[in-house]
């Protein structure tokens, strides 16, 4: 139903992976930049992860390029435990390789049933995670870690229809940090798939989908039902020629 734009952020995949420091601040620019080659004006954002610290800094930053908000997988700030565990990903990568970063982490992002059901398919995408460089992985660890915690007080300016999706297994993400990204921003609701962990998107795919997909039907719904903003109607009669 929808055309989708999946982009690889800076340091991953197919995109340049420069040395040096990177912000979410430059992510959400480089997403911005993605939309306006793509002649893209608006779009639903959807963020997992890391994805979704990046897809907040875009709504704060980027308002107007948003018609809604999926934070999956997410939160709005970083306690100490979760930047150690972060800042020992990114020692892993450094010094033993993407591969041991990789078995390392994939315990913490899926539930143990999903992962001894999903083994062979994670054998199979191995070599996808394990190719990106180690210096692009702990280039967006480090990023994550100088993220300006202050940021979540604008998070109350975003006023687009928003869903906060976690899985009920996700020792990740806490109950806390879901409840307070909805509390924050005023039009988020809640969805949490039952049995499944960070990895939710992969590990219950089809729950995922019929969820995300509910909501983008509302939330498009909503965005062509919206009044026509002031400053619109009035570049429109300022448009208009006198006699």
């Amino acid at each position: 139903r929808y055309r989708v734009i999946a982009h690889d952020n800076r340091g991953a995949g197919r995109s340049d992976k420069p040395f040096g420091s990177y912000s979410l601040e430059q992510m959400a620019d480089d997403a911005i930049a993605v939309l306006d080659h793509a002649g893209v004006d608006t779009a639903h954002v959807v963020g997992a992860s890391m994805g979704g610290a990046i897809s907040q800094v875009l709504a704060i930053l980027h308002p107007h390029r948003i018609r809604s908000l999926s934070l999956v997988c997410t939160s709005c700030s970083n306690h100490q435990w979760r930047r150690d565990l972060l800042s020992s990903w990114a020692d892993v990568a450094r010094d033993r390789g993407m591969g041991a970063m990789t078995a390392q982490a994939a315990r913490w992002a899926i539930g143990p049933r999903s992962l001894r059901r999903m083994g062979p398919a994670f054998g199979w995408l191995g070599p996808i995670a394990t190719s990106r460089p180690s210096h692009g992985f702990t280039a967006q660890v480090q990023a994550i870690l100088a993220a300006d915690d202050t940021l979540r007080d604008q998070l109350g300016s975003i006023d687009v229809p928003t869903a906060v999706i976690v899985g009920k297994k996700d020792v990740m993400t806490t109950r806390r940090e879901r409840e307070a990204l909805a509390e924050l921003i005023p039009p988020a609701e809640i969805s949490v798939l039952s049995g499944a962990a960070h990895g939710l998107m992969i590990e219950h795919a089809t729950t995922f989908n019929r969820v995300l997909g509910d909501f983008l039907g509302r939330a498009e719904k909503a965005w062509a039902a919206r009044p026509i903003a002031s400053t619109q109607v009035e570049r429109h009669l300022h448009s208009v020629p006198t006699a």
